[in-house]
């Protein structure tokens, strides 16, 4: 599997990165492990989590995904030939929010000992902060890379605005920069990245790992309609919105390119992605081992420019 630099960072990582919110939420451990396996085996060796994942299930208190993810690294003896991502900064409740140079320095040790590392490949702010000072936050991020707690920073949910600010702030004053943005892009979701917040990642060299690139499962083709909601937990919750004359095109757009490619459509629809000269490697779960050779198609399927444009005006 080629593997790309992502961003100035001096990681190189796979064509997809594999996302692991689904642990301990619709994915038990055992299965987490078997999924992990998997990825792992297949070359995916890139895994973006968070410390919030999966606070929203009833009784928990987040930091579950991280907690299987450090077990399965300790147990397997791997951490060696992992990119390991995570995100600082959503609530994790008792005031546990933010992007603040004593909550950071607090929560990356809470992250570590849940991973089970000494080390965090990509530390990312979860989501822009604008009560914390831009400069607090990268000098934060500058003392955990110094201390070799952390290898390179990213951003995710950040404006074009603020994103070009903090790259200039970091280099007008010596401090690490983000290295890679983590976005809302896919065929269904498009013009949040599309334009500014493109523009910005392009003029500076920021890897961009996407994140809903199967917009919650509805570009798998597999809801069709209201009645398709309960296939998943997260039908009704995040798919409802695609149940529109536009998701239907999409959807038709995929079929379509499915019969010329033999491909599943979730492969093509991350395909489609992957065409696109600023993505690095968009972020896909999975709930079954088998769905993983549905992520793996998606890295060795190469669209063409006229199914891409087609795409592209389905989607538009």
């Amino acid at each position: 599997m080629k593997l790309r630099p992502l961003g100035r960072s001096g990681l190189t990582v796979p064509p997809l990165c594999f996302g692991c919110n689904v642990f301990g939420w619709t994915v038990d451990e055992d299965a987490s492990f078997r999924l992990l396996d998997k990825v792992l085996d297949s070359g995916l060796n890139f895994l973006d989590t968070a410390d919030v994942y999966s606070r929203w299930v009833p009784g928990h208190s987040g930091g579950e995904s991280e907690t299987i993810i450090g077990k399965w690294m300790k147990l397997r003896g791997n951490r060696d030939h992992i990119i390991l991502a995570t995100k600082v900064g959503m609530d994790m409740g008792d005031g546990k929010v933010g992007l603040k140079a004593d909550y950071i320095a607090r929560a990356v040790e809470d992250s570590l000992r849940r991973l089970q590392t000494d080390v965090i490949d990509l530390y990312q702010s979860h989501k822009d902060d604008e009560t914390t000072p831009q400069e607090e936050t990268l000098a934060a991020y500058d003392k955990l890379i110094k201390a070799g707690k952390v290898r390179a920073i990213g951003a995710s949910n950040f404006s074009a605005e603020r994103l070009q600010a903090a790259l200039d702030i970091a280099k007008n004053d010596g401090l690490p920069r983000y290295e890679s943005l983590q976005p809302e892009y896919s065929l269904a979701e498009r013009s949040s990245y599309e334009g500014a917040l493109q523009r910005v990642c392009e003029q500076n060299g920021v890897g961009v790992i996407t994140f809903f690139s199967l917009a919650a499962g509805f570009l798998t083709g597999k809801y069709r309609s209201e009645a398709d909601f309960g296939k998943s937990p997260r039908g009704e919750r995040s798919v409802a919105k695609y149940m529109n004359p536009r998701g239907m095109r999409i959807l038709a757009g995929l079929d379509e390119v499915a019969k010329e490619t033999g491909a599943e459509p979730a492969s093509i629809a991350l395909a489609w992605l992957l065409a696109k000269p600023s993505v690095t490697a968009p972020i896909a779960s999975a709930t079954k081992p088998e769905h993983v050779d549905t992520l793996v198609a998606a890295t060795k399927l190469a669209l063409s420019k006229d199914q891409v444009a087609r795409l592209d005006a389905a989607s538009a």
